[in-house]
């Protein structure tokens, strides 16, 4: 299986919806964990970075802003 690319900012479809009824969620932290924060109400969820991974669906949009930037 191909390992999915997200990074900070990202908004993402996660395979079950949330109770306020939709499904895209924004990366707003990365580490061990990883936070998410629904596009529709606001709340925001700390999931084990596994847990997230077997959870993803898809990237939506990536957030160019955030694209690492190695030539400094």
């Amino acid at each position: 299986m191909e390992k999915k690319e997200y990074q900070l900012g990202d908004i993402v479809q996660m395979k079950k919806p949330h109770p306020c009824g939709t499904n895209e969620m924004e990366i707003i932290r990365m580490g061990m964990d990883i936070r998410i924060k629904c596009v529709g109400c606001k709340h925001s969820v700390l999931v084990p970075r596994a847990k997230f991974e077997s959870k993803l669906k898809k990237v939506l949009r990536s957030n160019p802003d955030m694209k690492e930037d190695n030539s400094v």
